[in-house]
């Protein structure tokens, strides 16, 4: 730390109480002088030679008869008084960057120009700090720290302006040619691990990362944090990301951790102030060096302290543009009152929202780019499966609607989830969660997933669940044994495919399920065989060494009976059997048949190829 001497002569102040301080001199005094709560039994004389202000007030006092002279709102109080006393008399006293701010402002109430005395305490001032403190990195720091206890005659005197100056120069400073202290008590970035494995351990040490400015200005007040931040920003010579970081770093330092003191009365107007500058600070690079993490803690702070939708809605659009970086924890954001829910899905669904609409923009800008989309964009299948993530926690909560677990489930495009086993397992614990649901909501939230999209473990653990509709588990064994009929018939894939590949969609999906409806009609007619005979276990187990991860033998006792009532092979030609009202248990269940045409329909004059198997 930097400091100046001034005067020479041994300090005669004495304390006498707690209010009293007096110079210790062969002359009596001659003038009582309160400044605040104390009173100094001084000598005019010395004061009259280095101050025009006190010439001033001793001449008023003279007329009125009055020895003593009230200062009221003296900046810096009695000490920034006592220092410019001392220096009129001459005694030692010493300058450093926690009091020559109040000094500066105290000499300039005083008056103590050049005009009065030529080597005067303000001149003598702005030597140090021109010379010494605005060239310190730390001691600036310090300064600007002192200086709001002293407005407004610190910033009229520019030192608030000239302070900020000197550190947002220093923080755009090229990292190589730092030689003064700072701290850092951070782990480096990856971006600033730049040192290779070939430097010396010494050279390491002696590296200076990008942000090694961050931490120091972190103990600013919000007010004068802003004006460092908009000035170091003015420059235009450093990164969004070190910009970011920086923001971050204050963020942590004086955003409370617990929900508690976030919504407190007693920290609310000084959480929102917070967020509302660290918002308005943020580079404006559409969110690339902020986190998506960070944003999402600035949003519930905002949501949680209160604050405007204004506020909200700029955080909002930054975090839908890195969505894709999000994990479930950060969504989960409390919800405040009057909301009963345990967390606030409605922001949740703005930002969903505002996602999906810019990766439309997007494909209209690009229109060539929608037929790679799922493949060529990550983040989509990364929003799919965090959103899928997120209906998993909140379906838990006893409170949530069916409407806002719907309307979020559909907010994510098809397009974002090829597997539906996230959705599925969300669904499963909203079903466990509510018993409550009539049979037309259970219905229509499993209308959300596509059965085809289950995986063979989600099938599996789908066939065994009670909670899901009769009709739900009746498609999903349907379609897994129609993958499983599929797999056998691997060896004919390669012939297939040539062919499969110049048909459209539709008609390949078609086709595929007619030859494996084929398939499975015949291995459905081995089984009730071999069952009559009395050797299904010895066919089955070569069934399960063919292909042991499908087939009916895995399926629990409940879907086998299912198919033993759905799966019925006549003699002759194909027939129907309705049996859905024994299956359900309920007259009131929704029919299901199979229907089944074997090879004796060829005299109706359809060929094969075209041959339907469908489950109503």
């Amino acid at each position: 730390m930097k400091f100046m001497k001034l005067g020479s002569k041994p300090d005669a102040f004495q304390v006498d109480g707690k209010c009293i301080r007096h110079v210790t001199s062969d002359l009596a005094t001659d003038i009582i002088i309160k400044v605040g709560d104390l009173k100094f039994f001084l000598h005019k004389f010395p004061l009259l030679s280095k101050s025009n202000h006190m010439q001033k007030l001793v001449q008023k006092a003279s007329e009125e008869n009055c020895d003593e002279i009230n200062m009221v709102d003296f900046p810096g109080g009695p000490n920034a008084f006592e220092i410019c006393a001392k220096f009129c008399y001459g005694m030692a006293v010493t300058l450093n960057a926690y009091n020559v701010v109040a000094a500066r402002c105290a000499a300039e109430y005083l008056e103590m120009t050049e005009d009065v005395d030529r080597g005067n305490l303000i001149f003598k001032i702005e030597v140090f700090l021109n010379s010494s403190i605005f060239h310190s990195w730390k001691d600036s720091i310090i300064v600007l720290r002192t200086v709001k206890s002293l407005l407004p005659w610190s910033e009229n005197l520019k030192i608030v302006g000239r302070c900020i100056d000197s550190i947002a120069s220093k923080t755009s400073v090229d990292p190589a040619n730092i030689t003064w202290s700072y701290t850092y008590n951070r782990k480096l970035s990856v971006q600033d691990k730049i040192v290779g494995d070939s430097m010396k351990l010494q050279e390491k040490i002696e590296s200076v990362p990008k942000d090694w400015w961050v931490e120091d200005i972190c103990e600013l007040e919000i007010d004068l944090y802003k004006r460092v931040m908009i000035a170091v920003k003015s420059k235009g010579r450093m990164d969004g990301a070190v910009i970011s970081e920086a923001l971050k770093t204050y963020a942590v330092r004086w955003l409370p951790d617990s929900v508690d003191a976030l919504v407190s009365g007693v920290h609310s107007w000084r959480n929102k102030l917070l967020v509302k500058t660290i918002a308005c600070l943020l580079p404006s690079d559409n969110g690339v060096g902020c986190s998506c993490s960070f944003l999402l803690k600035l949003l519930k702070v905002a949501v949680l302290a209160g604050m405007d939708d204004s506020s909200k809605e700029d955080l909002v659009k930054r975090i839908s543009l890195k969505l894709h970086e999000a994990s479930v924890k950060d969504l989960l954001i409390p919800a405040r009152s009057p909301q009963t829910t345990l967390y606030d899905v409605g922001m949740v669904q703005s930002i969903v929202n505002q996602y999906m609409a810019h990766e439309q923009r997007s494909q209209d800008v690009e229109p060539g780019k929608s037929a790679g989309f799922v493949l060529g964009h990550g983040s989509l299948l990364s929003v799919g499966k965090l959103i899928d993530g997120y209906l998993g926690e909140i379906a838990h909560d006893p409170n949530l609607s069916l409407t806002s677990f719907i309307d979020l489930s559909c907010s994510v495009s098809e397009l974002a989830r090829p597997v539906h086993d996230g959705l599925y397992k969300a669904i499963d614990i909203y079903l466990k969660e509510h018993p409550s649901l009539t049979k037309a909501e259970r219905k229509k939230i499993c209308g959300l997933m596509d059965v085809k999209k289950l995986t063979m473990e989600a099938s599996m653990h789908a066939a065994q669940n009670d909670r899901l509709p009769l009709r739900v588990v009746v498609q999903v064994l349907f379609f897994e044994q129609v993958k499983a009929a599929t797999r056998a018939q691997s060896g004919n894939s390669d012939a297939r495919s040539t062919c499969v590949s110049k048909m459209s969609p539709d008609e390949e999906w078609d086709n595929t399920m007619d030859e494996d409806c084929r398939s499975l009609k015949k291995k459905m007619s081995e089984v009730k065989t071999n069952e009559d005979g009395g050797q299904k276990n010895s066919k089955m187990g070569k069934k399960k060494s063919r292909n042991s991860k499908s087939g009916v033998q895995l399926l629990p006792s409940r879907s086998r009976r299912i198919f033993d009532k759905l799966w019925v092979v006549g003699v002759g030609k194909g027939h129907v059997e309705n049996r859905s009202s024994e299956t359900s248990g309920s007259s009131q269940s929704p029919s299901s048949a199979v229907v089944v045409r074997d090879n004796t329909t060829k005299s109706s004059g359809v060929p094969s190829r075209h041959r339907r198997h469908s489950v109503s």
